[in-house]
Parts: structure tokens; sequence; C-alpha cells
């Protein structure tokens, strides 16, 4: 089979396309053929840290067609169309065919597309146990949410306002007219005007992108306010990890998220998006070998929505 493989030593961005064995399942293992397959910051950031998986092949939220079961496997069959996240079973998207253990999977509604089922697992997922499970978003609150034109982001401000919150996006000049249309009441311009200088104060902030000093979220909280981080640079996660639990002395909570692959999360996501109360925001769509361009485009910071290869 065709796929992307991890050499340190190749080009473009140590990312490699070619021919590899096609992965054979166990008897615990469903054998996908791969339709879509997202990339995520979870990609790039395990190759800077040097954290490569087994088979060398990144890529963890797809979305495909199961073409063979393992013997143990009771909840699929060939020819069901699936979706999920790889990230704690090995990764390997990036190829035309990948293995996965049936709880990392679940049912693609008809309804969705592919591309749309693999834009879901990660970044989904994350916007919605940042909100509800970290944040505790109640009806009403005012959430903000910095960096609201990136694949997390854009899924952080349909659901804020599903759970009925009043929404304040914070993103460049390029994307304000994205993340009004996508039902922020509110859209911060960070080029022109800085939310921390603001008498606003917001029940809940979720942190995506951006380096503000902690102690500069924490003004703008409300008493009892949570802040959440769950991305932005590798300093200012750095920083909420080792003084965010220093600052939630007192009402105001500092946290920070590392989500989890969760199948009934996914499966809640899958029926917003069938019944059209989120959708996702499609940057930028790569065919297989040109998976390293994408990578190279979404590690700049700077994609306004999901960026996915497409299979041929």
């Amino acid at each position: 089979m065709k796929a992307v493989i991890f050499n340190k030593k190749g080009s473009p961005e140590k990312l490699i396309y070619c021919e590899v064995d096609k992965p054979v399942p166990n008897d615990n293992e469903v054998l996908i053929k791969v339709h879509a397959v997202a990339a995520n910051a979870a990609d790039y950031r395990s190759m800077k840290m040097g954290i490569i998986p087994k088979r060398k092949i990144f890529g963890a939220d797809i979305a495909g067609s199961v073409e063979f079961v393992g013997k143990n496997i009771t909840n699929y069959k060939p020819g069901d169309e699936v979706m999920g996240d790889l990230s704690s079973f090995g990764f390997g998207g990036f190829a035309e065919y990948v293995t996965a253990p049936e709880k990392a999977l679940i049912i693609k509604p008809a309804k969705i597309l592919f591309e749309e089922g693999a834009t879901l697992p990660m970044a989904a997922s994350t916007a919605l146990q940042a909100l509800r499970d970290k944040g505790i978003i109640q009806k009403g609150q005012k959430v903000l949410i910095i960096g609201s034109s990136g694949g997390v982001g854009t899924f952080a401000v349909q659901l804020a306002k599903y759970f009925d919150a009043e929404v304040t996006g914070v993103c460049s000049s390029k994307n304000v007219q994205q993340t009004s249309s996508l039902g922020a009441d509110y859209v911060i311009d960070y080029t022109k005007e800085n939310f921390t200088n603001s008498d606003m104060r917001y029940n809940l902030i979720l942190a995506i992108n951006g380096n503000y000093p902690l102690s500069a979220y924490k003004k703008v909280l409300t008493p009892n306010g949570i802040y959440v981080m769950i991305g932005g640079s590798l300093s200012q996660i750095f920083k909420s990890l080792l003084f965010g639990w220093l600052m939630s002395f007192g009402s105001k909570k500092m946290r920070s998220l590392s989500a989890k692959a969760n199948k009934n999360d996914l499966e809640f996501l899958a029926k917003l998006l069938e019944e059209g109360k989120i959708k996702p925001v499609i940057d930028q769509r790569y065919s297989l070998d040109k998976t390293a361009d994408a990578m190279s485009y979404l590690s700049e910071g700077h994609s306004h929505g999901k960026v996915v290869i497409i299979m041929e």
C-alpha cells in the first residue's frame, strides 16, 4: 500500500511518501481502508518531540470502510463505514489501510461524508471536553474563545452556542467573518484590540492559541470563572502546566486539558453533525502524496479550520 513514513533524514518535513506492507489485523482488530484522515497538532508536535509511532506512520483521525475483521470482533463487519481516533493506538492514518481495535471506532452516520467524519475525533472532542468537562459551561455564560478560527476553535464556537452561551471569539482580521458565521456573538480582532485591556469579564475562557500571560487571563475572568488551556505555543502550555495550579487558589480556576479519545463523545458529536447543529470547517484538502505539505501548512499555525488528506 501507499503510506507516508516518518524518516528523520527525509525531506520535506521528514515525511516520505512510499510503498510499504499492508498491515495485518490481529484477532482483536479491524482492517480499515482509509478514505480521509485529518492532520492535527498532535502529529507535528509528536514529531518535534521525537515521539514516533511504532510503524512510523502518523495520522490519528480517520474515516473509512472496514475491509476485514479479526475473529474476536463483534461490533463491525466488512463494508461498515467507520470513523475514530487512533492516537492511543499507534496512529497509522497517513496510509491507504490501517488496523485498529474496535474500541477506537464508531459507525459513521450515512449522512456524514468521509472527509467530514475525519475532522471530528480529535478537534471536536477537545472542544467538547474543554467546554463541558473542564469548563463546566452553563447556559447564558459569557465564553471567550482565543483562537476561534482553527480546527478546535471552529468547533468550540459552535458547541458553546449549542450550550446556549454568549460567545466571543478572538482571531485575526482574515477570520473575523468566519467566526461570526459560526455563531459567535462578538469577535475580537487581536491585531486591532487586546482583550486583556478590556473591562469585559468572562465566566469561561478557552485558550487554544495565543501567548498571553496567565495573569492577564485571570484578570478578565469573573469571580468563580474558569480558564482552560488546550493549546497555544509550547511556552504557553508549559506555563499553564507549571503555574496554573498555583494561580487557582481562590475563586478563579486555571485548568489545562489533555483530551482523551472517548467513543460516547464522538457518537454525540457525530449526531450533532448529522443533525446540522455543528459543521466542520475544512480549510485545505490534500492528496496522500502531499501529506508533508499539509503538515507544513498546519504547523505554521494559521489554518482557518481543519486540514484533511483525501485518498483517491
